[in-house]
C-alpha cells in the first residue's frame, strides 16, 4: 500500500525533495482510502505545512522534536530495550526479516526506525501490515499523545497509524510510557541525562505481554516472510 510510503515520507527528515513531492501525497491517500476519515484532515494539514514550508524551518522543527527528545525517538526499540544488549539482537533479527522479504537497508540504517518500518509495510499485504502495526500500537499511541502535548502536527501520523493497526494499544502500557518526563529540547544537560537512563520496562514481565520486544514484532515479521521486490524510492 502506497499510503505507508506517504506516511513514511512525512515522518522523514524534511528536504527540498519532500517539499516538492508533498502535494502528490493527497492523491495517493484519496485513492487508497486507508487513512480513516477521522484522521485524514489532520494528515492533510501536515502535508500542507510541508508543501508550503521553508526547508530550514521544517528541519529545525523536526530536529527539536525527534532528534533532541528521547521520549519522541523514532526508533521503536529505544522505547522498549533502551541501550540494553537485547536491543542489539532485536535489531539483528529485524534486519534479517527485512532481508528475507527482499528489503535490504544500508549498513548505517537502524531497522527499527519508524519511517523504515513503514517502507517495509508498504511491501506487505494489508492484513499483515495492520497486524504488525498492532504490535507497536502502544508506542505509536504514546508518541501521538506526547506530540499532542506539544501541539505538533506530526501527531496526525501516529493517530492514523494507530487507527489502521489491527490491534488497539494497551492503555496500561501507554500510561506507563507516558510517566517518563519530557525534557526541554533546549536543556542540553537534561537531555544528556535522559539519554543515559537504563533500559525502559513497562511493569513486571511487560516485554513478554504485548510490549514491542523483538519476540512480538519479529514473530509477526516471520509470518510476513515472502519474496517481494525491494521498496521503490518513489511513489510511482
Amino acid at each position: 500500500m502506497k499510503t505507508f510510503k506517504v506516511l513514511s515520507a512525512l515522518l522523514s527528515y524534511p528536504t527540498e525533495a519532500l517539499i516538492e513531492a508533498a502535494p502528490a501525497f493527497l492523491a495517493v491517500l484519496d485513492a487508497e482510502k486507508l487513512v480513516p476519515a477521522a484522521s485524514r484532515r489532520a494528515v492533510d494539514l501536515l502535508i500542507e505545512e510541508i508543501a508550503v514550508g521553508e526547508v530550514y524551518d521544517l528541519q529545525e522543527r523536526y530536529g527539536l522534536l525527534f532528534d533532541r527528545s528521547k521520549t519522541l525517538a523514532l526508533h521503536l526499540f529505544e522505547h522498549v530495550h533502551g541501550e540494553s544488549r537485547d536491543r542489539g539482537q532485536a535489531m539483528v533479527d529485524l534486519k534479517a526479516m527485512y532481508e528475507d522479504a527482499g528489503l535490504f537497508i544500508a549498513a548505517n540504517e537502524l531497522p527499527d526506525y519508524v519511517p523504515l518500518l513503514l517502507e517495509f509495510l508498504s511491501t506487505q499485504p494489508l492484513a499483515n501490515a495492520r497486524e504488525l502495526l498492532g504490535q507497536t500500537a502502544h508506542i505509536l499511541a504514546a508518541l501521538a499523545e506526547r506530540l499532542g502535548r506539544r501541539e505538533s502536527s506530526y501527531k496526525a501520523i501516529f493517530d492514523a497509524l494507530v487507527a489502521i493497526a489491527a490491534e488497539a494499544p494497551r492503555r496500561d502500557i501507554v500510561d506507563e510510557m507516558l510517566k517518563a518526563p519530557d525534557t526541554d529540547p533546549m536543556d542540553l544537560v537534561a537531555l544528556d541525562a535522559a539519554w543515559e537512563e537504563e533500559e525502559v520496562r513497562f511493569g513486571p514481565g511487560a516485554q513478554g505481554q504485548g510490549a514491542c520486544g523483538h519476540e512480538g514484532l519479529i514473530a509477526k515479521l516471520r509470518h510476513a516472510r515472502r519474496a517481494v521486490d525491494p521498496a521503490p524510492s518513489s511513489l510511482q
